[in-house]
């Protein structure tokens, strides 16, 4: 039942009034009355309100007062500076900057009933529709509570199938929809061939080029068939950076062929499938543009050279975040802002002051540093996109609907099989997978973690009672790079006196951390134990989530399962499948340096 529910509600999303069709995005020519209203419109539209359309100004989705500083921000930037759209956060909570002892998480997840009615107030202030985006990489649930999430896409290059990625396409679509959302930045299409790239990682499909292509097309094809604009990132690739650009200013040297050869096609099956933007990224690319500390994003060579000329993309351009450190730490928010638009960006993205970046970008035109043809043609591309998307006829959505459309058991069941198909087992030298104990085993469970502030689904809050629910006598430890030295030895003992010890390392590459790794002293203790087992003869079994290249600084551990994701849906299904529930069939779609080529995985 639940599938012909999931299939019924294709192409259909909840606007005012009434359930109505989706105008699909891949429908490029607009007919006559959307053709008539983008012309009209940007007939009327004066030279500063064309720069306006140009920015898209950013709100987290957590409650906001029509009275508050932040609505009256945003409500000015609509109405007075005539922004094209507005991108939808999560939510964010105050931190201590504090040293020693600091475990607290500052980000949060937003609400899609506040997310919704927050546009639909901005919207109703609004002379032009807002043309609103989010950044839903995992479905809306990546950033909004309640909603789908999906596993990370390098969940889906394990599980390798096409129709599972174009499902969870369409699933985010039909949610973002409901919430008033209509651009995805997403599908990342960065080719992830570099085990110490700090901010891709997970977020990869995989390493080779014509399965990350692949998938993307696919994903591509599900965002428009559920009424989304699909946008691919981060070009010109930012998959072999060693560098987060939330941090610094990354740099890729590799010859154009390289880049024609690895980096770019996944952007050219994108295109193929009918992408209708793409995001610039803040890396420098010498065989692109040689000029010194000149990010992609604000590269003539790169966006107007290579994107518009040379790949003849005519879709939106938006540029990543101003506000990150590789652009925001150079330059400021007006000048960078000139530049991006210089380069041949359409949309300018949350930057550090949006109101300075906008007076900056109309004070160019007006001295013509940039061509007012140029705005004319930006201020056009949004409008056609607008128009795509049939927000000249309804620019609002239906609060009440909203719970009928997200998060929906149906959604769930597809978010399920791509976390249970994912699981990739690499390594069961002792056989030992599934495990093989009675009821009332003694089992070790070690929770062990790259370091706190995990604010958003603490690890181990449903592997543990999992475990317990196969193993009652299960005694649950975390560790990270907090733990002392008398806290390990403890932990040394206590895994004489068990029948089986199972393990969760949880490591993130998150964006603006700069951290990816597991402590000495907690790696140290993994090695120990493999080596306590392999004397006494009890099961040892590793879970990996997050940063799946954790397993070449651990050979030792006898047997290692791969999730490529995070928090309660990846813990379930680790559960269903070291417990023998579940098949395993998942294949490395990255190689493991020293280890396991790309492809491998054993079945069980």
């Amino acid at each position: 039942m639940h599938r012909r529910l999931l299939h019924a509600a294709i192409g259909l999303v909840f606007l005012t009034g009434t359930l109505v069709a989706v105008t699909r995005p891949d429908d490029q020519a607009l007919d006559r009355t959307a053709q008539r209203w983008v012309e009209r419109t940007l007939k009327a539209l004066t030279l500063e309100q064309k720069v306006g359309q140009l920015f898209v100004p950013s709100f987290e989705s957590t409650f906001l007062s029509t009275d508050s500083e932040e609505f009256v921000r945003l409500a000015e930037l609509v109405g007075r500076y005539g922004v094209g759209g507005l991108h939808v956060f999560g939510g964010s909570q105050a931190v201590p900057d504090v040293l020693l002892g600091a475990g607290y998480g500052a980000v949060l997840l937003g609400d899609p009933l506040e997310a919704a009615a927050t546009l639909n107030r901005l919207q109703a202030r609004a002379t032009v529709p807002l043309l609103n985006t989010g950044d839903f990489e995992a479905g809306v649930g990546f950033r909004i509570q309640g909603a789908t999430l999906f596993p990370r896409a390098m969940a889906f290059g394990a599980a390798g199938d096409e129709r599972l990625a174009f499902e969870a396409g369409r699933i985010t679509a039909v949610e973002s929809r409901a919430i008033g959302v209509h651009v995805n930045f997403a599908p990342v299409v960065d080719v992830n061939n570099n085990a110490r790239n700090p901010v891709i990682n997970t977020r990869s499909f995989g390493e080779d080029p014509a399965k990350v292509g692949a998938l993307a097309a696919a994903y591509v094809r599900g965002l428009q068939a559920g009424g989304m604009l699909a946008t691919l990132k981060h070009f010109p690739g930012h998959g072999d950076t060693d560098v987060d650009s939330h941090l610094g200013l990354p740099s890729i040297a590799h010859p154009r062929d390289r880049l024609e050869a690895v980096e770019w096609p996944p952007f050219r099956a994108g295109f193929a499938a009918g992408a209708a933007a793409v995001m610039t990224g803040h890396i420098m690319m010498p065989a692109i543009d040689p000029q010194p500390d000149t990010p992609s994003t604000l590269s003539q060579q790169a966006v107007s050279g290579v994107l518009r000329q040379e790949m003849s993309f005519d879709g939106l351009i938006y540029t990543d975040s101003m506000g990150m450190k590789a652009v925001a730490q150079m330059l400021p928010p007006g000048e960078a802002a000139v530049r991006a638009v210089k380069a041949g960006n359409d949309i300018v993205l949350h930057s550090p002051d949006d109101r300075a970046a906008i007076d900056a970008v109309k004070a160019a035109v007006g001295r013509g540093e940039i061509a007012e043809a140029q705005v004319a043609r930006s201020a056009e591309r949004i409008l056609r996109a607008k128009a795509r998307l049939g927000l000249h006829r309804e620019k609002r959505v239906v609060l009440d609907a909203i719970a009928d459309v997200v998060g929906s058991r149906a959604h769930a069941a597809v978010a399920d099989e791509v976390s249970q198909r994912s699981m990739t087992l690499v390594r069961d030298e002792r056989q030992q997978v599934p495990l093989r104990l009675p009821r009332d085993a003694k089992v070790l469970y070690l929770s062990v973690l790259d370091y706190p502030g995990w604010s958003i689904a603490a690890p181990s809050r449903v592997f543990l009672p999992e475990l317990k629910k196969r193993w009652p006598d299960t005694t649950g430890v975390q560790i990270s790079d907090r733990t002392t030295p008398d806290e390990m030895a403890l932990v040394r003992v206590m895994a004489r006196e068990r029948d089986a010890i199972v393990v969760s390392v949880f490591v993130r590459a998150a964006s603006a951390s700069g951290r990816m790794d597991l402590a000495p002293n907690t790696l140290q203790l993994l090695r120990d134990l493999s080596r306590q087992t392999t004397a006494s003869g009890a099961p040892l079994v590793a879970v990996l989530f997050g940063n799946p290249y954790v397993a070449g600084y651990l050979p030792e551990l006898p047997a290692v399962l791969l999730t490529f994701d995070f928090y309660d849906r990846a813990e379930r299904s680790a559960v269903k499948a070291i417990a023998g529930e579940a098949a395993i069939g998942g294949r490395l779609p990255i190689a493991l340096p020293g280890l396991y080529p790309a492809g491998h995985g054993l079945d069980r």
